[in-house]
């Protein structure tokens, strides 16, 4: 088959070490060694097949969901796996899942606000899954405004006890993971209220069902919520809706690692900062971008490799079609999306470094990067998720008609992944935390205070504001500091102008809100600057392997000048550069994709995705698309028969003209 023989050929084109390049994405060699031994185990076992989701009904669906949970957790027993070979494993399942939530919100959640007797008595319980927990913030009625959380926990002074209630309908926890069906128990959120005061959200372990039968205890009505967007994707997790009627607690199950309440009914803050909640976040968001750039590189795997297969239109005397990855509308479309994906594992891997940065300095009773760290990770989040679902989308068009059936894996991956762009902060709600950051730190600019990470190239603001891009050819545009200097002005006069505007206000709140679609601009602009810097500072790194860092370099200069043609309004409007600029930096790009070109394939190949992994006819390792995508076809439950179920019943009293004539 043709196909095969496309991708050996555009595999020979590689201009650098492929394995190397894998070392690189995955982070490092032993990272690599546990990913690609655990990917392999995953793809060799007939459970965790996933091929035929997309047909199961949802009950089918997510029984196969814990059939396929409970025998993850039996191989990480039996092969005695380290807990970052578990996560990988469980990684590789690829199957939204209750364990997501267990391990990801559950256990991080007691780990970050409950007190050491807490962790020794809950953890133990959590780790070998005796208990499964979710995490149930969110309600009916409240989702980013967690301040609006309606659920209360009463402190009862004669029993000892908090009692947990949901007050109103919108009041009912709405959306947890794990919570509809399985979770045992759950980190609830809810208004801590003593001695008739309201002192704000706190964190509660409430047990949810009967370790013995399964039942819901007494007070308390759960369910799923229902079905979700897609085929198979995010209906093998089990969302929920929990009630409480005067739930009955202990006092000792709520979270007391930064306040307590005491015997007597009294609320105290303990010597714990109330800051090291944001720890706990910038894990979380971090784990988010690193996702984004799984998520995002599954699908260019998928469209590069297929669109290397495809061949369409301008066929030469020889009768053979041109390769629809030699289209310059493709790789303009495409290329930027996996500069993008490379671009974002490596703000990942940064922001692996903060968070061990910020978990080092809290510890320290050091909150000085803070609110830096907490404004960076939110903007990441925010950027990354809403790049990548449009990324994902972008793969599915790249594909034509077959991107649209569910075997080319993209209408799942899609459905899986969006959910992101609302979960752990709605993108546009975070943006707009970024820009208060934004704007109070240009307010502190005369003060003396100095910006800090991230924002320290607002320290220069003031030869930012007059400095002069000096790119005079269309190679210029190559030259690190040069991209800097345009992303950093972008971003500070950006901010600058919204602090400006902002000033004409008598009341900043009425003028926050007026501006707000600006500042989300601003804010955007500052995370883009971040996620191109982080690149560029991969690149000063000691990178080995014949020709790696040169692909690399190709990749970040187009995912800067992608930017950079995109946003061009911002760059002219701020007087960052001239259109002469920019149409230079157009010219470089389209050189920068013909040098992308020969090396596309090999570039997805480095992420190492087995076939498995990927799920996709479209994106097979072989190539071997056609006779595949065909041979698919013949297993849709609806080819079990050649005459179809309601043929004699409507097809057949249609076609013989034998309708009984009905008055409508």
């Amino acid at each position: 088959m043709a196909g095969v023989d496309h991708l050996a050929s555009e595999r020979s084109k590689a201009r650098f070490d492929v394995g190397e390049m894998k070392i690189v994405w995955a982070g490092s060699r032993h990272t690599f060694e546990v990913s690609d031994r655990i990917s392999r185990l995953v793809a060799s076992d007939p459970v965790f097949r996933k091929d035929n989701r997309a047909m199961l009904g949802r009950k089918e669906l997510f029984k196969n969901t814990l059939r396929k949970a409970s025998h993850a957790w039996k191989r990480i027993l039996e092969l005695r796996l380290s807990e970052e070979e578990a996560s990988r494993l469980r990684f590789f399942v690829d199957e939204p899942a209750f364990t997501d939530l267990h391990w990801g919100m559950f256990v991080p959640a007691i780990k970050g606000q409950g007190t050491d007797e807490q962790q020794q008595k809950w953890l133990p319980l959590a780790y070998k899954m005796q208990i499964i927990g979710c995490y149930a913030q969110t309600e009916l009625g409240h989702g980013s405004n967690v301040q609006g959380l309606e659920t209360t926990a009463t402190f009862d002074p004669q029993t000892d006890e908090f009692i947990i209630h949901s007050p109103t309908l919108t009041s009912s926890k709405w959306w947890p993971g794990g919570l509809g069906k399985v979770s045992t128990h759950a980190v609830i959120y809810a208004r801590l209220i003593t001695d008739g005061k309201d002192y704000g959200v706190n964190g509660f372990i409430v047990q949810l069902r009967s370790l013995d039968d399964h039942l819901p205890l007494p007070g308390i009505t759960i369910g799923d919520i229902g079905m979700k967007f897609g085929n198979g994707a995010y209906n093998s997790m089990d969302n929920g809706v929990l009630k409480f009627d005067h739930v009955r607690i202990p006092r000792g199950q709520m979270l007391m690692r930064v306040s307590q309440v005491t015997r007597e009914g009294k609320f105290v803050q303990s010597d714990v900062p109330r800051q090291l909640v944001y720890g706990t976040m910038v894990y979380v968001r971090q784990t988010i971008v690193a996702d984004a750039s799984c998520a995002l590189s599954r699908a260019v795997c998928i469209a590069t490799r297929y669109s290397a297969v495809r061949r369409q239109f301008g066929s030469n005397n020889d009768g053979v079609e041109t390769q629809v990855i030699d289209y310059k509308t493709q790789q303009s479309r495409l290329f930027p999306l996996l500069a993008s994906a490379y671009a974002f594992r490596f703000v990942g891997e940064w922001l692996k470094w903060l968070y061990t940065d910020v978990t080092q300095r809290l510890s320290a009773n050091d909150f000085s990067t803070l609110p830096e760290a907490h404004a960076c990770t939110a903007g990441l989040k925010s950027l990354t998720t809403s790049a990548t679902a449009d990324g994902i989308e972008e793969c599915r068009k790249l594909c034509g008609g077959h991107g649209y059936l569910c075997s080319s894996g993209l209408p799942e991956l899609f459905a899986v992944y969006v959910p992101a762009c609302t979960y752990e902060g709605d993108n546009v709600v975070l943006l707009l935390q970024v820009a208060r950051f934004l704007m109070k730190t240009v307010s502190q600019l005369g003060s003396g205070k100095k910006p800090v990470g991230t924002t320290a190239y607002m320290g220069r603001v003031e030869q930012l504001m007059q400095s002069r891009c000096d790119v005079q050819r269309a190679q210029d545009w190559l030259k690190p500091s040069v991209i800097l200097e345009a992303f950093e002005a972008r971003s500070a006069r950006m901010s600058v102008a919204c602090a400006q505007n902002l000033a004409k206000f008598e009341n900043q709140e009425e003028g926050f809100a007026e501006l707000s679609a600006t500042l989300a601009e601003a804010a955007v602009a500052h995370c883009q600057l971040i996620v191109v810097s982080k690149f560029i500072e991969k690149l000063q790194q000691d990178i080995p392997g014949k020709g790696v860092k040169e692909q690399l370099e190709i990749l970040c200069n187009i995912y800067a000048l992608f930017l950079l043609h995109k946003h061009l309004g911002d760059f002219l409007s701020t007087g960052s550069i001239t259109s002469k600029q920019g149409s230079l930096a157009n010219d470089q790009l389209r050189s920068l994709y013909s040098q992308a070109r020969p090396n596309a394939v090999a570039l997805v190949d480095a992420f190492n995705y087995t076939d498995h992994y990927l799920g996709s006819v479209l994106g097979r390792y072989d190539g071997n698309v056609y006779p595949k995508l065909y041979e698919e076809a013949w297993k849709d439950p609806l080819n079990d028969s050649v005459v179809p179920d309601g043929y004699h019943e409507y097809i057949r009293p249609l076609l013989k003209q034998q309708l009984h004539n009905a008055r409508l």
